[in-house]
């Protein structure tokens, strides 16, 4: 009874939903309400040759579950079609899937972050010019193959967001077709070509791309041509790549050391080596420094002070006390001043005094007289 009941209500959601998908989308039901795993993070194979177009991989559904389809290139239908990746909706308490297709224009794929020009909304991996598709080479892997009709548009990639891979219910992304992409919908288009097909044949065949047994890291998770699943154009899923942080490089960890240096620094007088750790050096600096410090050349300059140089200052002190005198004048300049104020009071005193010795010599006159 609970089978049928079940088969029941996914007939009338399949009848539901036939109406407002574009026409040439497939709808296919997943016989559980479990969401599909994150898309798993690989690199793209390189391009077989010039014409080819990148089709991202994705998450099928099977009577064992979740299966990885792994990305491919593939040779367009005809010339001037693009492809719009199928995506997974939650709708009446069930996953549904909607399948992808080739058309003119990119429409509406769930907002799923696909990767490698599918960023949610449109395709920056390439474009038709003139009957020749141009790749983006900021997006796309040329390995050694000589691709001419390039161009070049940066498009922002975070490993370390999470890659959700259905639209709508509970985590899902909230995406909405706009009216461009609603427009797109009614235009025709053409369903996944037979080497698509194929391609996810076999890899429902595949166990280890079973969802339960990869835990959503396949180790098929793209390919260079589609169906082959062996060689050298396979690419396996990998972890996430450590994200770059200048600041393990910057000197907050390093500045720990500098302490040690700093005080025979301040010792010294040296406020150069201060101004270069306020602005924050590496540690590598700060420890280069060291050497200077404790170099010979610091201790050879004892020496040279116990040399006659520091006996000749000596037997020469009017010398130093000139290099001192030239010192304090050139700080303290208002006590200059002072000093010639009591020079006049100590000339002062002599001059009476010889005034007495003239009445001496009057005197002996005036006695032999």
């Amino acid at each position: 009874m609970l089978r049928a009941s079940s088969i029941i209500r996914l007939s009338l959601l399949l009848g539901m939903l036939a109406i407002p998908v574009t026409a040439n989308a497939q709808v296919i039901c997943v016989s559980n309400n479990t969401p599909p795993p994150e898309l798993p993070i690989y690199d793209q194979p390189p391009i077989p040759a010039p014409g080819y177009v990148w089709t991202p991989g994705y998450w099928a559904g099977g009577p064992n579950g979740y299966f990885w389809v792994p990305g491919t290139w593939v040779l367009p239908p005809r010339v001037g079609l693009l492809w719009t990746p199928g995506y997974w909706g939650w709708r009446d308490g069930i996953y549904l899937w909607t399948a992808g297709y080739w058309g003119p224009h990119i429409g509406f794929y769930g907002g799923i972050n696909y990767g490698f020009g599918y960023t949610g909304i449109g395709y920056e991996g390439g474009h038709w010019e003139n009957g020749v598709f141009a790749y983006n080479r900021t997006v796309n892997n040329f390995g050694g193959v000589t691709i001419t009709n390039v161009y070049e548009k940066t498009v922002i990639v975070d490993e370390h967001t999470p890659r959700v891979s259905f639209n709508g219910g509970s985590g899902g992304i909230t995406a909405r077709p706009n009216p461009e992409q609603e427009a797109t919908a009614r235009e025709e288009h053409v369903a996944a070509i037979a080497a698509q097909t194929q391609h996810e044949r076999v890899a429902s065949a595949n166990k280890s791309l079973l969802a339960s047994e990869n835990h959503g890291h396949p180790a098929i998770a793209a390919t260079e041509k589609p169906g082959e699943f062996k060689g050298t154009g396979v690419v396996a899923a990998r972890e996430a790549r450590p994200p770059e942080r200048p600041e393990a490089k910057s000197p907050r960890g390093a500045l720990g050391a500098a302490p040690s240096v700093t005080k025979p620094l301040d010792k010294q007088g040296r406020p150069a080596n201060q101004a270069t750790i306020k602005s924050g050096p590496a540690a590598k600096p700060l420890n280069e420094t060291k050497p200077l410090n404790e170099a010979k050349p610091l201790n050879e300059a004892k020496p040279l002070n116990e040399a006659k140089p520091q006996n000749e200052p000596k037997s020469a002190g009017e010398q130093a006390h000139h290099e001192e005198a030239k010192l304090p004048p050139a700080q303290p300049k208002p006590q200059l001043p002072a000093p010639p104020k009591p020079q006049p009071h100590v000339v002062a005193a002599p001059h009476p005094a010889p005034a007495v010795p003239h009445p001496k010599p009057t005197n002996k006159k005036q006695q032999p007289g």
